[in-house]
């Protein structure tokens, strides 16, 4: 177990030693340590020596300048000069936010940008000043279309975050993939098998291997198998694409860039960089926001009394597993695999810091 303080402070470290500024490398150790934190533990810390390894590759810029390269009143598209998507998100969506104050929603298109941490931390974003928030990123093609083998489409992530009054707030934080390769990541460090439904090989066949990425195989749009669904996961996944990506100017498809900084570009790239996607409405804007938050309230409370399947204690809403190990984890400290732990302390020997 480690403290977050300890964990945070490493982290920022780290971020510093690539170049980063005092408060982009705050910023960074910020957004990242936000997924460990809230347990979603395959984009936390465990990705540290790959912003790294991006960043031996010249391929993250410690230091860059974002800006507003086309704008409307009520949107706007940002260049992150190849930086930390750690960095250019949280730009991108006060962007959104400061279009929502005057104009009622905003809307944020990304280009030139690198993995961005966990979705929910941008969307999230939005909550403290009575907007709903969204947040969605392309991600490296991994994912075969529902009836293909090739890889066409990332893990293309969702995040949605909504306030209410007394209750907690209502966060949707997803891949559109059966799971998000983070997860088989976890798998491999544990050698385990992957379940059913996550990942083909490279003939199309169902398979359990979590290794089966690296021998030619994909994954799964979310639903698996076109008799569950995948259909719809591919098209949740495509739309993701277009609006993080096409409509942006950033690389889409399967000419995403890659996170492993040893997978070479791909070849003809139409864009640059990854692509996100942010929005922001103020509530008020279509209701008073006290009506509106009192409504949700009500929405949650009768969600979390509907009458449980057998076998379970209760009904959870978007977000309620990630609160609850939030508030455990910054109890009892965040657990790191052995795996995850060995590259910190390499991390740690390559730049002389203390983990």
């Amino acid at each position: 177990m480690y403290a977050y303080s300890r964990l945070y402070n490493f982290t920022v470290g780290i971020f510093t030693k690539i170049g980063c500024n005092a408060k982009d490398a705050a910023l960074a150790a910020e957004v990242l340590l936000s997924a460990d934190i809230r347990g979603v533990d395959s984009h936390g810390v465990a990705r540290l020596s790959g912003y790294v390894r991006l960043w031996e590759a010249g391929r993250i810029n410690a230091n860059p300048q974002i800006k507003i390269v086309h704008e409307t009143p009520s949107t706007a598209v940002v260049d992150g000069d190849a930086g930390l998507g750690l960095v250019v998100a949280p730009f991108a969506m006060q962007v959104a936010i400061e279009k929502a104050k005057v104009a009622g929603t905003g809307w944020v298109a990304v280009r030139n940008s690198n993995h961005y941490g966990i979705a929910g931390y941008h969307a999230m974003m939005a909550l403290q000043h009575d907007m709903i928030g969204m947040s969605m990123t392309n991600a490296s093609a991994l994912v075969a279309p529902t009836f293909s083998v090739e890889k066409m489409l990332g893990t293309n992530p969702i995040a949605v975050a909504i306030p209410a009054q007394e209750q907690p707030p209502f966060v949707a934080d997803f891949a559109t993939t059966t799971a998000a390769n983070g997860k088989l990541e976890i798998l491999q460090r544990k050698q385990a098998s992957a379940p059913i439904g996550w990942v083909q090989d490279k003939a199309g066949h169902a398979s359990s291997n979590a290794n089966e990425l690296k021998q030619g195989g994909s994954l799964l749009p979310l639903g698996s198998d076109r008799e569950h669904g995948s259909h719809k996961g591919y098209a949740l996944g495509s739309i993701v694409d277009i609006f993080s990506a096409v409509l942006s100017g950033a690389s889409y498809g399967p000419w995403a860039p890659p996170f492993p900084a040893y997978v070479p570009m791909p070849e003809n790239m139409p864009g640059q960089g990854l692509g996100h996607f942010f929005g922001a409405m103020r509530v008020d804007a279509f209701r008073p926001a006290d009506e509106f938050k009192s409504h949700m309230d009500n929405w949650i409370t009768r969600f979390r009394k509907a009458k449980p399947s057998e076998g379970y204690e209760k009904v959870l809403i978007p977000g309620d597993p990630e609160r609850e190990m939030e508030a455990a984890r910054r109890k009892d400290g965040i657990p790191v695999v052995a795996a995850v732990t060995e590259d910190l302390q390499q991390l740690a020997q390559k730049f002389g810091i203390e983990l």
